[in-house]
């Protein structure tokens, strides 16, 4: 996989990293956000939106200082999720508006989203609902919901919904069962805790209980997002792991085909969590794939 170079993209910085970066507030009507912002303050600000049971904890560190060196980066805790105030709707819908009113809250009239899992279904359906304030859209380790021959795996879901999850859940769940996808796992796990309040708020039953119901709302042939994304139009950028336990690979593909406007991306050797195995060279893809500043159509 090739590099990010200067003639692809220009003027790096060299943000704080983001193992340091302070833990920011904003208060809403629906509740108060706890959020980072670093990198690029000049380009349209890429807003991440988390997996299940995820926190801004959860973010490598790697991968977001590889992409703040050219963009502005935003992670935050949705309302109701871990440093976050409010409380976690049932609903996609209520995700994705609660998005909205913390992207509207910054004063941004757009952003890039990038949705990790979960937060690519909810990703989705912002999209959807409020397409002009999406410029283009990355679904990483993500799905439609369901998909025909392809849909979660009962065992993943067993172990994702532990009371405590340890270091062998996570590699289970996120990296494929090789070495090499087990070794960067591991090493993903110890850029994790460079950051001294690593995990000092955790998601709540409650609120991953709420996320599971969201989801569940796209779980049929009838409710999958798969007969609503083509009406997507936006740039998309759908990449997955070659073997993801979680959301089989296969929805990846599904939803590529789905939208005119997707390209798809498979990293080898890799799982769920691909973009925390490669995060320097999945991270460059996302810089580039993000380097036309013009708006959608």
């Amino acid at each position: 996989m090739n590099s990010i170079t200067m003639a692809e993209i220009d003027d790096p910085v060299r943000p704080e990293p983001a193992a340091c970066a302070a833990t920011l507030t904003l208060e809403t009507a629906g509740g108060r956000y706890a959020y980072r912002r670093l990198g690029h303050p000049r380009r349209t600000p890429l807003v991440l939106l988390n997996r299940f049971r995820g926190t801004m904890d959860d973010w490598d560190p790697a991968f977001l200082d590889r992409v703040a060196a050219h963009r502005d980066v935003i992670l935050f805790d949705n309302l109701g999720v871990a440093r976050s105030g409010g409380t976690a709707p049932a609903t996609l819908e209520g995700w994705a508006e609660n998005v909205v009113a913390f992207v509207r809250g910054l004063g941004l009239a757009q952003a890039d989203l990038l949705g990790f899992s979960f937060g690519g279904l909810v990703a989705q359906e912002l999209t959807l609902r409020r397409p002009e304030l999406v410029r283009r859209l990355l679904l990483v380790g993500s799905g439609a919901g369901h998909v025909d021959g392809a849909n979660v795996n009962p065992e993943a879901i067993a172990v994702a919904t532990k009371p405590v999850n340890t270091d062998e859940d996570f590699l289970f769940l996120f990296f494929r069962d090789t070495p090499t996808s087990q070794a960067a796992g591991r090493a993903y796990l110890a850029r994790l805790r460079a950051r001294d309040d690593a995990f000092e708020a955790l998601v709540s039953a409650l609120t991953w209980d709420a996320m599971l119901t969201a989801a569940n709302g796209v779980s049929t042939a009838e409710t999958s997002l798969l007969t609503r994304v083509g009406a997507i139009r936006h740039p998309v950028l759908v990449a997955n792991g070659i073997e993801d336990i979680m959301i089989p690979t296969y929805q990846s593909y599904a939803l590529a085909q789905a939208m005119p406007g997707a390209r798809l991306s498979i990293y080898p050797d890799s799982g769920h969590a691909f973009l925390f195995q490669y995060p320097d060279a999945f991270g460059d893809e996302v810089v580039r794939f993000l380097a036309d500043e013009e708006a959608p159509p």
